[in-house]
């Protein structure tokens, strides 16, 4: 029983360790198409294949910087392989993550509706 409780959280691991040094690969790449990247969260398939990573963008166009992620995923992967201690690292596919952007949006509404009560 022990042993399958250890699987998930040897993925959460590798997903947080994988988000840790890719935060620090990306800051080295020279694509004027990538912005001030935050790296939100990695989600690793269960056979390490594969890695979702949701990114925000503090300065920068979404697209074009995600367009550039994916263009260098070859290149982040292979820093990966340097720094991560496991078999099989997996492929990359970067996404931009539009959930602080709807929460900003959120935000600003919800201002809004505040601020027309009070004037009433």
């Amino acid at each position: 029983m022990r042993h399958k409780r250890s699987i998930p959280n040897r993925s959460f691991r590798i997903a947080d360790q994988i988000q840790r040094d890719l935060a620090e690969l990306i800051r080295e790449l020279k694509d004027p198409r990538v912005g001030m990247v935050t790296i939100n969260s990695v989600e690793v398939t269960p056979d390490y294949a594969h890695a979702k990573v949701y990114f925000s963008l503090l300065v920068g166009e979404p697209g074009e910087c995600e367009a550039g992620l994916n263009e260098a995923a070859g290149y982040l992967r292979n820093g990966l392989f340097k720094r991560l201690q496991i078999h099989t690292v997996p492929t990359l596919h970067f996404q931009f993550d539009r959930t602080t952007e709807h929460a900003a949006e959120l935000n600003a509404l919800i201002r809004q509706a505040n601020a027309s009560r009070a004037k009433e």
